[in-house]
């Protein structure tokens, strides 16, 4: 049989070989150029350590502290409003973080220390009976929303640094 009764040939634009005059198959690629996607320049995934991104692990770290500890407070002193300002806070530090460092490492510094501080409070019962942290809803909204928060923060720097582009798939 001759290629003009069989439906085409490939050197026709039909098949797979098309692809190499201009036209592209829709199954290999999707239309794209086929490459891996790589990361921009701005954002890296992982940063060597010089001193400066030393220093601001470090004041993450005590930034994390303290932001626990004001949160704390915070929370339980008016109710609805101080939960949201306090995470509010907790938000503030970890998206600043990741904006500061470049890296997902500027999330998990802060809350690891945020995290490990609001446990630690938790915790911690006086043989009174006082504690920093009431038993009511409020308390419990705070440590969720706030390991809600890292984990949100964490994963959209993940998504920025490895060059994930928005909008439609295969478009």
């Amino acid at each position: 049989m001759s290629a003009a009764k069989s439906g085409g040939s490939a050197a026709e634009g039909n098949g797979p070989a098309a692809a190499g005059k201009g036209q592209r198959s829709r199954a290999g690629s999707g239309g794209r150029s086929g490459g891996p996607v790589t990361p921009s320049a701005g954002a890296a995934l992982s940063a060597p350590l010089t001193l400066g991104r030393v220093g601001i692990y470090v004041l993450l770290l005590v930034a994390g502290v303290l932001v626990a500890f004001a949160g704390t407070l915070v929370q339980a002193a008016w109710f609805p409003g101080g939960l949201v300002l306090a995470l509010a806070g907790v938000g503030g530090l970890f998206y600043g973080g990741v904006r500061a460092t470049g890296t997902s490492a500027g999330v998990l510094v802060p809350g690891a220390a945020w995290l490990v501080t609001v446990f630690l409070l938790l915790s911690n019962v006086r043989p009174e009976g006082d504690f920093l942290f009431g038993a009511g809803l409020g308390s419990y909204i705070f440590l969720l929303g706030g390991i809600l928060v890292a984990v949100i923060c964490a994963t959209a720097a993940q998504m920025r640094a490895t060059g994930v582009r928005y909008g439609r798939v295969g478009g």
